[in-house]
């Protein structure tokens, strides 16, 4: 197994369980890959990019896994959203939707029932998907998405061209005809950009369709940070008999004859083996490590996949309490604190980065999970996450120069909703897309390898043929946040690799 970030944790998880003898390699110094809690600023521990974990408490990963038996504990945030705008109007976002719309109202009875309105279109659309996951994907998935098909069709048939005409377009256009006001468009459009993708990007809708699932499922926190889900899998695969190796690049992956024989380190030591399966960027795995390379159609398709300019920028700030904000309420430290005030900054940020320009000031958004967490920081100390969704991975001044004007300009949104912030801060630390690139070698730093347009999404991604996990050399497979169905912190392109590779040893061992 090439790589240890969540997805290729999960896999060798399965492999191992089923018998097989495991041996993961990794890069980096430590496993995790994008679900590390890193001590950047001495006595506070950050989550160095997924903080919130969705997806994979929506699948029967950690479940099947018993991660539970090895330690990891989440806690649902809940509120999963606040939007916290700079005129001090607070709109809280909750499992419960009764509770949200009451927030809502709060502040705009009309913008209320718009929101419940968009919901209930939005949810039993969504079902079915909610569904799929829940079984895992595969056969089970598509039975139990089945029985949500006709509240789907139902719903659709009620408005046939509206949901058509919101599916064909962009998510910033759904929110201008769905929601009445920048009031909930904005912090709905906080958590869509999270696909790196921006409100006029094509066929965009299903980002902000996803709010509803958000009302599903909730939103969780691992306790000890994002790191907690990595140390859980480590632990497991241990338990059944598997081994990770950090430190230890690949250089090449032994593909002589058309079929996988081990990998080569950049060390020179090299390792046989009957299979390798990558959990890395697959055109990277294919077109870089792979030798000989991937080539014909296949290549060709994959080396056409496609990645925006627009990615996550980070800044760590360690502080003495929680940003207190004007008119807060217990809890509203729980979940992701939007500051998108409008639709139209997000917008303009995304076609910013696309020109290799950080937009000032950045549509932002924090996460407080010391509120939840006390293990993150000393005794009434507080950690404040604090990001960009629609950064340039590459800027014309350079990120040596942009990443201070980024913290400075997070930092003075947060004042301006929190009087005294500044006060508060104790620690600063800078995670650019270019140190995170560097350090994860993931290319453009785009945390989901490849963009989640329909081209390259479920049955599409990363190309057509190679959506099976399965590649055209033989016992070399493919998992990751690049390989179907979808990036994020779920483990399915893991769980679903893993699969695969049973099945055909299985089959192979019949024959």
């Amino acid at each position: 197994m090439v790589g240890a970030g969540h997805n290729g944790l999960v896999c060798a998880c399965y492999l191992a369980q089923a018998g097989l003898e495991v041996l993961v390699v990794e890069q980096a110094d430590r496993p995790g890959g994008g679900s590390r809690t890193d001590e950047t600023v001495p006595g506070y521990r950050f989550d160095t990019h997924s903080v919130a974990h969705n997806i994979i408490n929506a699948t029967p990963v950690a479940r099947e896994l018993r991660l539970a038996d090895v330690g990891l504990e989440y806690r649902e945030m809940d509120p999963f959203a606040v939007a916290v705008f700079a005129d001090g109007r607070i709109v809280r976002f909750h499992r419960s939707i009764e509770r949200t719309v009451v927030s809502i109202a709060e502040v705009d009875r009309r913008e209320a029932e718009a929101y419940r309105r968009f919901r209930d279109v939005a949810t039993p659309l969504l079902d079915p998907l909610v569904a799929w996951m829940g079984a895992g994907g595969g056969a089970p998935g598509v039975r139990a998405a089945l029985k949500h098909a006709p509240a789907a069709a139902r719903t659709f048939a009620g408005q046939p061209r509206q949901i058509a005409h919101d599916l064909l377009g962009s998510y910033g256009r759904v929110l201008e005809d769905r929601l009445g006001s920048d009031l909930t468009r904005g912090p709905v459009a906080a958590f869509a950009a999270h696909a790196s993708a921006g409100p006029q990007t094509p066929r965009g809708a299903r980002f902000v369709y996803w709010q509803a699932v958000y009302h599903r499922i909730g939103q969780w926190h691992a306790v000890g940070g994002s790191d907690a889900l990595t140390a859980a899998l480590v632990r497991r695969l241990e338990s059944f008999g598997g081994e990770v190796r950090c430190g230890s690049p690949v250089a090449r992956i032994d593909a002589r004859g058309r079929r996988a024989q081990g990998v080569r380190l950049e060390s020179g030591e090299r390792i046989t083996a009957d299979l390798v399966v990558t959990a890395n960027n697959p055109r990277t795995a294919l077109l870089e490590l792979a030798d000989p390379p991937l080539s014909g159609r296949v290549a060709r398709r994959l080396r056409a996949t496609h990645v925006s300019n627009a990615v996550q920028a980070v800044v760590h700030v360690a502080t003495d309490r929680l940003p207190a904000y004007r008119g807060a309420r217990p809890g509203d430290w729980n979940g992701l604190q939007s500051y998108v005030d409008t639709l139209a900054n997000l917008e303009a940020a995304f076609v910013a980065a696309g020109d290799r320009r950080l937009r000032t000031p950045a549509p932002a958004y924090a996460f407080t999970t010391s509120a939840l967490d006390d293990s993150l920081a000393p005794a009434d100390h507080h950690t404040v996450y604090l990001a960009s969704p629609a950064a340039p991975f590459e800027t014309r001044r350079g990120w040596q120069a942009d990443g201070q004007r980024l913290a400075e300009d997070l930092i003075a949104q947060v004042e301006v909703r929190a009087p005294g912030f500044r006060d508060s801060i104790r620690g600063v630390s800078v995670r650019t897309p270019e140190q995170m690139a560097r350090e994860l070698r993931w290319p453009g730093a785009h945390p989901m390898h490849l963009d989640l347009t329909p081209d390259q999404a479920g049955p599409r991604r990363p190309t057509r043929a190679l959506a099976s996990h399965r590649t055209p050399i033989e016992r070399l497979y493919i998992s990751g946040a690049g390989t179907a169905p979808f990036g994020g912190v779920s483990g399915l392109p893991g769980r679903a690799a893993a699969g695969v590779v049973l099945q055909d040893a299985a089959r192979l061992g019949r024959s």
